[in-house]
């Protein structure tokens, strides 16, 4: 939902440019986040409370896209869009929305309010294509799609992860309620705080110091399925940003080595500032051009822990990221799946004999998990799998992991964080 104070304090510009952005959303060419970046770093002038505005209306607009041209059809452009939604999802009265549009917006507005519910699918209930309903209903009933639905289209929460190695749970938790910042500890990792709005926290204190770092509570749980040793030799393969890697690093102690291998420079060069927030001397990244690089081979069966959390179609993250469900198709899910088999069997070369692999997603689509896992399985009879509601019992986290598998799911219906998938397998001796 929209934060209400804009209720009363927005204006017919701000509508303008949401209706702009949108426009340019809708292509559905390049991440909405990016798109969005673009569009504010060329119009400059756009303050913060005009900039979230935009962000906010635009995203919203996104997750109930299907919802919201079934209820303005037959208008198409992206302007209608954006009243239906402020009028039916952000609380704001037509009354008031109708003193910022033109004479025949106001009488569209007045027709459109009036109108009768149209009859919805089940896709558009759920504001999902109809392609990803079919996969969807291979694992979920209709009422149990519906509910994983609606938690993927609210706004996600922000969460934070404290660095043990510079600051206590409890004292970052007080720091904040001193300042204000209303929070609560995360209902399942140790490390996790969650915070009741979105304040800006990059430059507060704590964040510049390398005490706290915004990572999803799912994220860090991936960290204490691998539960890395201090001394050990782990690798975060497809390492990215670093986030995990650097909750992986505090695991370790900062002892051992901690390789964070990725094929893109560009994604590791944005982790080496987080090292150096973090405090973490035992961080090596190194960029590999392909599951088969020469790293890997160097450090073939030398490995206690590796975690694999493959690129994916992100659908688990859909709070975040709400134009992946238009953007992704069925073809790209399958390109996905046999990626993420190469990855899988790539970085399982690196585990010595007694070590552990965890294989981990963003999405919801058995095709990126389950049948990932299986494949692999079958393929590589010295791995098997590991239970990761009793891994992470080990470890004082109690967690419904969501399946009758041995394999973690968390969705944000049940959770409260993002879909995540998780398998842990382990070498045989």
């Amino acid at each position: 939902m929209m934060h209400t104070s804009f209720s009363t304090r927005i204006n017919s510009a701000m509508i303008d440019h949401a209706s702009d952005a949108l426009t340019l959303l809708l292509d559905f060419t390049q991440p909405a986040d990016a798109v969005l970046s673009a569009y504010f770093r060329v119009h400059r002038t756009l303050g913060g409370r005009e900039r979230s505005f935009v962000a906010e209306t635009c995203y919203a607009v996104l997750r109930r896209k299907r919802l919201l041209e079934k209820l303005v059809h037959p208008a198409k452009s992206p302007r209608w869009l954006v009243l239906a939604s402020l009028l039916r999802f952000s609380g704001i009265a037509q009354r008031q929305l109708a003193e910022l549009v033109s004479a025949s917006e106001k009488d569209w507005l007045l027709e459109f309010k009036s109108r009768p519910e149209p009859a919805l699918s089940l896709a558009d209930q759920a504001d999902f294509p109809d392609w990803l309903v079919e996969r969807l209903l291979t694992r979920w009933s209709e009422t149990g799609l519906l509910e994983l639905a609606r938690g993927l289209n609210q706004s996600a929460p922000l969460d934070l992860r404290v660095n043990s190695r510079k600051a206590k749970r409890e004292d970052v938790l007080a720091r904040l309620a001193a300042e204000g910042i209303a929070a609560e500890p995360c209902r399942y990792a140790p490390l996790g705080i969650r915070l009741k709005g979105k304040p800006a926290l990059q430059k507060h204190p704590l964040y510049l110091d390398g005490a706290i770092e915004v990572q999803d509570e799912g994220s860090q749980l991936l960290g204490y399925l691998l539960a890395p040793k201090r001394g050990e030799m782990v690798v975060d393969f497809c390492a990215g940003a670093g986030g995990k890697t650097l909750l992986l690093g505090d695991m370790m102690r900062s002892t051992g080595r901690l390789y964070a291998f990725d094929v893109s420079l560009k994604r590791l060069a944005k982790l080496k500032p987080r090292v150096a927030r973090s405090g973490l001397s035992n961080m090596h990244p190194v960029c590999i051009a392909s599951e088969n690089d020469i790293h890997v081979k160097r450090l073939a069966g030398k490995i206690d822990r590796v975690l694999v959390d493959a690129p994916c179609s992100g659908l688990g993250t859909l709070r975040r990221n709400p134009d992946l469900k238009w953007r992704q198709t069925l073809q790209s899910i399958e390109e996905l799946s046999h990626k993420q088999g190469g990855i899988l069997a790539g970085a399982s070369r690196l585990v010595k004999p007694g070590g552990r692999l965890v294989y981990a997603t963003c999405s919801i689509l058995t095709e990126e998990n389950e049948a990932v896992v299986d494949a692999f399985l079958a393929a590589h009879a010295d791995f098997h799998r590991l239970s990761a509601k009793e891994t992470l019992a080990q470890q004082g986290i109690q967690i419904d992991c969501g399946t009758d598998a041995s394999d973690m799911r968390l969705s944000p219906h049940v959770h409260g964080t993002d879909g995540f998938y998780a398998a842990v397998l382990e070498r045989t001796k």
